[in-house]
C-alpha cells in the first residue's frame, strides 16, 4: 500500500474532490477556482515536461521548448525516477485513453 507523505484530512478531501470531477470542463472549473493561473500553468508544465523527459529529450531542449527552468526539469525528473509513480502512472492512463501518443510512438 502506498504511505503519501502528505496524507491528511485535508489532502484527503482534495483528492477525493478531484476524483468527483466529470469532465474537462468540471476539471477547468474546479482548478481555475482553486488555483492562481501562474499554479495552474506550473503544474501543467510540469507534465509537459514529464512527457519529454519520458522521451528522452535532452534538458536544453526542455528548457527551449517549454520555458521550464533546469531546476523544475530536474525535479520532475527526480519524481519519475525515485518518486510516487504518480507521473508513470498518469501518463500511461492518458496513453491508454488515447489522450496522449504512446511512448514508443513517439520516439524518433
Amino acid at each position: 500500500m502506498f504511505e503519501s507523505k502528505v496524507r491528511s484530512e485535508q489532502t484527503d478531501l482534495l483528492m477525493e474532490a478531484v476524483l468527483r470531477l466529470e469532465s474537462v470542463e468540471d476539471a477547468y472549473r474546479f482548478f481555475e477556482d482553486i488555483c492562481t493561473i501562474p499554479e495552474l500553468k506550473s503544474i501543467a508544465q510540469r507534465l509537459e515536461v514529464a512527457v519529454m523527459l519520458r522521451d528522452h529529450v535532452t534538458y536544453q531542449e526542455i528548457a527551449r521548448r517549454t520555458g521550464a527552468s533546469s531546476a523544475t526539469i530536474s525535479r520532475v525528473n527526480r519524481a519519475l525516477i525515485y518518486g510516487a509513480d504518480g507521473y508513470n502512472r498518469v501518463l500511461l492512463a492518458l496513453e491508454r485513453d488515447g489522450k496522449l501518443e504512446a511512448q514508443d510512438s513517439r520516439a524518433e
